[in-house]
């Protein structure tokens, strides 16, 4: 058995195709059957077996796939360390970052680029759960998320920037006179609010539910700026961190504070036990610089 004939396999279940397997690792579909046929002859059982168009595991299937995972992972946290052991600032980093963050890490990812330009930047956008999700599968080498991290320990954080939240109306009564909006106040407006896979939605849940509060949700998004148009026709109001809410049209909408000691936290998160790239490092280290963290 080697890595390859390991990685087919499991792409293999991955796909639940042969021929998407092969499409996906560039060889032909025969090259990974033959593959398979011979690690089952070497391992003297069969591994899969199809029941329809399904492909399901066999005992000894199950036991070599979630093995190859693991061994799989291990070699490429190998490859990734000789990689920076031989070519220092060359390589890639995979980064997430959720929409509502995009705009404001413009600047850090310029700077790093031209401190290392050898490196590759490949940006996933994401819901912060959804980011986490994949750091924790090793899809993901960081993340940027809402603070703190909840139910995970084996994920390391380095909070650097904090903001205030706000809630956003349109510019018009009853709002014009407001200077700012207790929490419990919310449950009585439509709220148009992010998604699940959101680390903010999650936060303003635990909220609501502390002010016993029960919230009239409207629309779910993961794209602060569709909030926002939502807000400006009417459909409800949002929550929003202050530097989101300080982009949009002051001449259609306005945002007041919202009185709660819950702020806007975002860190960087990465799984503590992994090996942890030298690209990765520096842009901890950017991202530190550039906020003051």
């Amino acid at each position: 058995m080697d890595i390859r004939t390991l990685r087919y396999f499991v792409e293999v279940v991955h796909q639940q195709s042969f021929t998407r397997a092969a499409e996906k690792m560039f060889v032909t579909q025969p090259t990974i059957s033959k593959m398979l046929r011979n690690l089952e002859d070497e391992l003297g059982s069969t591994l899969l077996i199809r029941e329809g168009r399904r492909l399901l595991l066999t005992d000894t299937g199950r036991a070599v796939y979630e093995h190859g995972i693991t061994i799989l992972d291990e070699f490429r946290q190998l490859k990734a360390e000789l990689i920076d052991i031989n070519h220092l600032n060359k390589g890639i980093l995979r980064l997430g970052i959720p929409p509502m963050v995009g705009m404001m890490v413009a600047r850090p990812i310029s700077a790093y680029h031209q401190q290392y330009p050898g490196v590759e930047l490949k940006i996933a956008e994401s819901g912060g759960l959804a980011a986490q999700q994949a750091v924790m599968n090793g899809e993901l080498d960081l993340a940027m998320t809402a603070l703190p991290v909840e139910d995970e320990p084996r994920l390391a954080t380095q909070q650097l920037f904090s903001h205030p939240l706000c809630v956003l109306t349109p510019r018009s009564e009853p709002w014009l006179s407001r200077q700012r909006i207790d929490p419990v106040e919310l449950g009585e407006y439509p709220l148009v609010i992010h998604n699940e896979d959101f680390a903010l939605n999650r936060q303003l849940m635990h909220l609501f539910e502390a002010c016993n509060v029960t919230p009239r949700i409207a629309v779910r998004s993961g794209q602060w700026d569709f909030l926002a148009a939502m807000v400006q026709t009417g459909v409800g109001i949002a929550v929003l961190p202050e530097p989101v809410c300080q982009r949009l049209d002051e001449k259609t909408l306005m945002w007041l504070p919202l009185n709660s000691p819950l702020q806007w936290q975002m860190g960087m998160i990465w799984r503590e036990e992994n090996y942890l790239s030298n690209s990765a490092r520096a842009w901890i280290e950017c991202c530190k610089q550039y906020w003051g963290a």
